[in-house]
């Protein structure tokens, strides 16, 4: 058997022009794969709302949050994380997507896909030199914090539950919980 066709962003471009995919489509393209994303739960869209409620009030002016939109990390990876906030100004070049550096923090929020999170993203987003990338844990309410990106993984991983505080890297000043994030009451 040959080797797999690695697509590339313009390759999907392509696609969703020619109608093959379309703006409905739950895909994402990875190291040049395709993939179909998860179905969205409720505990999942209830911890992406409470994000998106607390980054756009905690960070106002030093950032622009994004939510479930794309980042090209390269040629070959375009992925749709959850929740990202950016630099200030991102949003405004017009048409080209966000790009690693414009990256002060990406979250994945994560129940059915834990162990990609885990692994292919959090390799793809090291490599990629994101400093600051969580995972939003559904499945045991946590929130795994991963940081200072090195050889193709994050060297500091952390676990912060219920009671924990989390402050992003790049955003000084920030503070949020991990109870509200989940909407539950501290022990």
């Amino acid at each position: 058997m040959g080797e797999l066709h690695r697509f590339t962003v313009h390759d999907v471009e392509a696609m969703a022009a020619a109608g093959i995919l379309n703006e409905d489509s739950r895909v994402e393209l990875i190291r040049g794969r395709i993939i179909d994303m998860a179905a969205i739960g409720v505990p999942h869209m209830m911890a992406v709302l409470r994000l998106t409620r607390l980054f756009v009030t905690a960070v106002g002016d030093r950032g622009v949050v994004s939510v479930q939109n794309p980042v090209r990390l390269d040629d070959f990876s375009e992925p749709q994380p959850d929740v990202v906030v950016l630099k200030p100004g991102a949003d405004a070049r017009g048409a080209t997507l966000p790009r690693p550096a414009d990256v002060l923090l990406m979250i994945e929020v994560a129940d059915s896909t834990l162990a990609d999170d885990r692994a292919e993203k959090a390799s793809l987003y090291a490599e990629s030199g994101i400093a600051d990338y969580w995972i939003v844990n559904c499945v045991d309410e946590t929130v795994e914090v991963h940081r200072n990106p090195q050889d193709g993984g994050y060297r500091e991983v952390r676990r912060d539950c219920r009671d924990g505080d989390l402050q992003p890297l790049l955003l000084p000043g920030v503070l949020l919980s991990v109870a509200d994030i989940f909407g539950l009451t501290r022990s």
